[in-house]
């Protein structure tokens, strides 16, 4: 009787320890950490995929030009931590903001193509979350990158640049703030339009 039962114990126990050692041979991937508030607005935004809106400047002081046309922006891309968000001004089809979880926060990047599809010489600039925001507003302020790229343009005044998103359930804001500077485009979230054209230098 002893020996019936002590081959299949003695099995048991050998594969019990092969379990153990191919599991501890398994290397998971870190998991991407993130805030309820930063999971909220992100969530927020992404719930408006495949959908495009119409927008208007609201506020432009002082005035400059470059956003005479209809304004659409476009939730184009949605991924588990990435939004792409085409902004169509008119006939120009260059701007993609990209919002992305990076693990300490919410990256914003402006992607800059030209009408072939290549890069804008200013192209990638943004801002990174410092702090919790709110569920459904997130400041970002410059990012290093930005600040060397802006001194080496000549434009230093933007050094200071603060990006902002609201999303509402009625309207999606997009401003731009920073000493001696507002840029504001609001979107009416309650009419959806027609898609815009495929954003330069995507597919």
């Amino acid at each position: 009787m002893t020996k019936k039962t002590t081959k299949p114990m003695l099995l048991s126990a050998a594969a019990l320890a092969v379990s153990f050692a191919t599991q501890a041979n398994i290397v998971a991937p870190a998991p991407l950490v993130s805030i309820p508030t930063h999971d909220a607005f992100f969530d927020h935004l992404r719930a408006h995929c495949g959908k495009a809106y119409e927008g208007q400047v609201t506020v432009n002081n002082p005035a400059s030009s470059g956003f005479e046309g209809r304004l659409i922006m476009h939730v184009r891309v949605c991924e588990d931590n990435q939004l792409q968000i085409p902004f169509h001004v008119g006939d120009n089809h260059s701007r993609t903001w990209i919002l992305t979880k990076t693990g300490s926060g919410i990256s914003l990047k402006h992607d800059h193509r030209l009408e072939d599809g290549s890069n804008d010489p200013m192209t990638m600039y943004g801002g990174h979350t410092v702090d919790a925001g709110f569920d459904r507003v997130q400041s970002f302020p410059v990012d290093q990158y930005s600040i060397e790229e802006f001194v080496k343009a000549g434009i230093p005044a933007s050094n200071t640049n603060i990006w902002q998103m609201y999303i509402y359930p009625e309207q999606f804001t997009y401003r731009l703030i920073r000493e001696g500077r507002e840029f504001r485009v609001d979107f009416d979230l309650t009419k959806p339009v027609d898609l815009p054209p495929t954003p330069w230098g995507y597919q």
